[in-house]
């Protein structure tokens, strides 16, 4: 046994593991448990080169499995793969382990191996947790921002030259998660996302308090009551909060434009200690100093030092498609943030600007945007609607906003992004703020929502050229 009473790869050797999905967490974990010396079956839904790689490898590949083959042991699972999917369920009838990449990784790494910061939430995941392995990188820590970003997880967790991990996870990941307890975790945010998968908001939120579990340090946004609500109960050693008011004693917050620490100072919680400003938090916008102040209380809880997580903010570059300025046009601004791909992370963006020409529309995953609608009404400009489900949006505008003037775009081709932002320009006087924030997932039209955002800033370029 490894210190901690982790397993450790030895334990895999001889056992018949069962992989479902070869995508991008699917082939590392693959590939490691074959040099573990375990059986592995690799399955996913259709014929691929990476497929044929593992097969080639040593593994034995069994194309859209419904049922368990004969043997399996265990089964590591791709997130995107649901627990009513026939072949997870059948493991669960049979009594088999069914885990996630991030759990494997926690039970595969060795003795030294280099401790987990954790991020979750509904949003601001990614940039948190950059914005984390900035201010780690700042103080002189070797590190990397992985989880679905970046190096795969299981990869970094087994390479020794980390000091340290600033890990993103999903609530699909947390989910099939057991054992996994980062050193310090936080929950940034929760509102009703993925409610299909997960079957309803109460499993979602339980999902995300994974990221808690054996924390020496548990961290939650004191602003939002879900999440404060469940950081009272997590029975961590230490509880941590961060806020976008003036911190009490135990929180980091705001006080004028000053980013401040009233936890981790020398002299405990009496003292406050400056961490930066809110000017030099990129992406703008009052979610993003939520994410900030996040990430400076993970590294503070690991020791970083007030100087270098205000060196990494300073040094921090912003992950594209979030937030993101494309152009100014004839006094207008366009502005990408096509990552907002739900309600709560699509008003957080709204909610920056003062008055604002919406491009809105996608797959809203089983999630309502009547309150996102009602919030927004009052600094709606226009709005621009686009994807397979924008009449939910259009709808609510009649009920919410019926004074604001809605363009709808039902083309789905490769011109339809060049219509909404010619249809957008048209409704926004300068001084507007023309906002790609969908508020939906993009594959009704899209390959992701960094294509969606690509073909944004293509079409906004090609504007600009053209007036």
């Amino acid at each position: 046994m490894t210190p901690a009473g982790r397993p450790g790869p030895g334990r895999y050797a001889g056992r018949h593991v069962l992989v479902a999905g070869a995508g991008v967490s699917g082939v590392p974990v693959a590939e490691a448990l074959l040099a573990a010396g375990a059986a592995v079956t690799v399955t996913d839904r259709s014929e691929s080169a990476a497929l044929g790689r593992l097969e080639d490898a040593g593994a034995r590949v069994v194309l859209d499995a419904r049922q368990l083959p004969a043997g399996v042991d265990e089964v590591v699972t791709s997130p995107g793969w649901r627990p009513d999917h026939p072949l997870l369920a059948a493991a669960g009838r049979a009594g088999l382990d069914v885990y996630s990449e991030p759990e494997l990784a926690w039970r595969m790494r060795g003795p030294g191996a280099a401790p987990w910061l954790a991020v979750t939430g509904t949003n601001g995941k990614t940039t948190t947790v950059t914005m984390l392995a900035s201010m780690l990188r700042a103080a002189g820590l070797r590190t990397a921002a992985v989880g679905n970003i970046g190096t795969p997880l299981l990869t970094a967790a087994l390479d020794p030259g980390y000091d340290v991990l600033a890990v993103e996870l999903s609530s699909f990941q947390l989910h099939w998660s057991r054992t996994l307890a980062p050193r310090v975790g936080v929950v940034l945010n929760l509102a009703d996302d993925h409610l299909d998968w997960h079957g309803g908001f109460d499993a979602y939120g339980s999902a995300k308090t994974g990221v808690w579990r054996g924390n020496t340090v548990a961290v939650g946004n004191a602003d939002d009551e879900r999440v404060s609500r469940l950081l009272g109960s997590t029975g961590a050693p230490r509880v941590v909060s961060f806020t976008l008011g003036i911190p009490q004693a135990g929180e980091l917050g705001v006080v004028e434009d000053l980013l401040v620490d009233r936890t981790f100072g020398p002299g405990g919680p009496a003292n406050a200690v400056e961490l930066g400003t809110v000017g030099e938090v990129r992406p703008s916008g009052s979610h993003n100093v939520a994410n900030a102040l996040a990430a400076a209380a993970l590294a503070r809880a690991y020791g970083v030092p007030a100087d270098a997580v205000q060196a990494g903010l300073t040094a921090y570059t912003p992950e594209p498609h979030r937030n993101a300025p494309v152009a100014e046009i004839d006094g207008v601004t366009y502005v990408n943030d096509s990552k907002a791909t739900n309600p709560h992370a699509a008003l957080a963006s709204l909610l920056s600007y003062e008055r604002v020409v919406w491009v809105a529309g996608g797959l809203f995953k089983g999630v309502d945007v009547d309150d996102l609608v009602r919030a927004a009404a009052d600094r709606l400009a226009g709005v621009v609607l686009l994807g397979a489900e924008r009449a939910a949006v259009a709808e609510a505008l009649a009920r919410h906003a019926p004074n604001v003037p809605v363009t709808d775009v039902a083309a789905t081709d490769d011109g339809a992004m060049v219509q909404v932002v010619d249809a957008a320009a048209r409704l926004a006087v300068p001084g507007d703020v023309v906002l790609l924030a969908p508020a939906a997932a993009s594959m009704d039209m899209f390959r992701s929502y960094a294509h969606r955002g690509e073909s944004f800033a293509v079409a906004v370029a090609a504007r600009a050229g053209s007036v």
